[in-house]
C-alpha cells in the first residue's frame, strides 16, 4: 500500500508552511504530497493568509524535495487552458526529476469562480471541456520530438503545436481522475487515467465506484490492451491521536459548516486508521491519500509515520 498525504491549503496555509509539511512528509517515509487546487476557503472563514496557486507551489516544492511524489487532487479544468497546463506540468515534472502526478477534474466550486472572475459553465459543458483537455494534454506529451500536434474540438483548437517541453516521465506524468459521478467519470478514467481516486467516502461506496470503473475499462477494451492496470486509490479524512481527546481536538474543524459533501472520516487511534486502510486494501485499493486538516500539526504526521506506516509494511498492506 502506497500512502500519500493530501492537503487543502485554501483552508489557510502559507508556502513556508506547505514546505515544512512536505519536508516532514518526505522524512516520515510517505509516498507523496498532493494538494487541492482551489482559490478560496469553503467555509465562512477567510482562510488566512489566503490561497496559494497549486502549480506555482508544486514547482517550488519540486526543488526543495528529492523523493516524494508531488501532484494535485485535483486541478480544475476550468482554471487553465489545456496547452499551457501541459507545459506547466511537464516543466514541474522536469524540475522534480519525474515525480509529478496530474490529478484533474471538471471543477465544481462555483463560489471561487465568481469570486475570481473564472467562467463556470453548466456541468455538462464542464465535463465536455475536461474530456477535451485530457485528449489535448496527453496528446501533447505523446507527440514525438520534432513533430507537431493539432486538435479540433468543440471548445479547444490547437494548430501545429510544437508539443514541448517533454516531461521526464514517458509517455507522461500519471493522470489521476476521481470523483463520485456514476457515468462520465468512470468513462474518462477508463480512457485517460493511470489512477482512479474515490475521495473520502465509505469502503462500500468506494468499492461500488471501483466496480463502475472496472466495467468501463472492460467496455473500452483496456483490460486486454497491454496498458498498465488502473491504480485504484481512496481518500481518507484523518484525525487520530494518542488519546481520544487529542483525536477529537484534531477533528474539530470537521464540524464546521462547509461546501464539501458528507465524508467518512477516521477519528480515533492509529489502530483504527490501520484497520480502515486494511478494509480499503480488501476491495482493491493500492494507494491511499490521507487528508490531514492542519498543515502546521507536524506531530500528526509524526504519529502516523511512527505508528501506522510500519504496521502497513508488517501486514503487507
Amino acid at each position: 500500500m502506497r500512502v500519500a498525504v493530501f492537503s487543502e491549503p485554501h483552508r489557510g496555509a502559507s508556502y513556508d508552511e506547505q514546505l515544512r509539511f512536505a519536508r516532514a512528509i518526505e522524512a516520515g517515509g510517505f509516498d507523496g504530497f498532493l494538494r487541492a487546487d482551489h482559490y478560496q476557503s469553503m467555509d465562512a472563514g477567510p482562510g488566512l493568509p489566503g490561497p496559494t496557486d497549486a502549480w506555482l507551489t508544486l514547482a517550488a516544492l519540486a526543488r526543495e524535495t528529492s523523493r516524494i511524489r508531488l501532484g494535485t487532487l485535483v486541478t480544475s479544468a476550468t482554471f487553465r487552458l489545456p496547452g499551457p497546463l501541459a507545459v506547466m506540468v511537464a516543466q514541474v515534472d522536469q524540475m522534480s526529476g519525474g515525480r509529478v502526478d496530474l490529478g484533474i477534474g471538471a471543477g465544481w466550486y462555483e463560489r471561487e469562480h465568481s469570486s475570481y472572475g473564472i467562467p463556470f459553465p453548466a456541468v455538462g459543458e464542464r465535463f465536455d471541456r475536461l474530456a477535451e483537455q485530457l485528449e489535448v494534454i496527453t496528446g501533447l506529451w505523446r507527440t514525438p520530438v520534432g513533430e507537431t500536434y493539432s486538435f479540433t474540438g468543440d471548445h479547444y483548437r490547437l494548430s501545429d503545436a510544437p508539443a514541448l517541453p517533454k516531461p521526464v516521465q514517458q509517455p507522461g506524468p500519471p493522470v489521476i481522475i476521481g470523483g463520485r459521478g456514476p457515468k462520465r467519470t468512470p468513462e474518462l478514467a477508463a480512457r485517460y487515467a493511470d489512477e482512479f481516486n474515490m475521495p473520502f467516502k465509505s469502503v462500500a461506496e468506494t468499492a461500488a465506484a471501483y466496480e463502475r470503473v472496472v466495467d468501463a475499462c472492460d467496455r473500452h477494451g483496456r483490460t486486454h490492451s497491454g496498458r498498465a492496470p488502473l491504480v485504484l486509490s481512496a481518500g481518507i479524512v484523518v484525525a487520530i491521536g494518542r488519546t481520544d481527546a487529542e483525536a477529537h481536538r484534531r477533528a474539530a474543524p470537521l464540524h464546521v459548516t462547509s461546501a464539501l459533501p458528507p465524508e467518512d472520516p477516521v477519528v480515533g487511534s492509529p489502530a483504527q486508521l490501520v484497520d480502515r486502510i486494511g478494509e480499503f486494501a480488501a476491495v482493491g485499493t493500492t494507494r491511499i491519500h490521507l487528508r490531514l486538516i492542519d498543515l502546521t500539526d507536524l506531530d500528526h504526521l509524526d504519529l502516523i509515520a511512527a505508528e501506522v506506516l510500519p504496521q502497513l509494511q508488517d501486514d503487507d498492506r
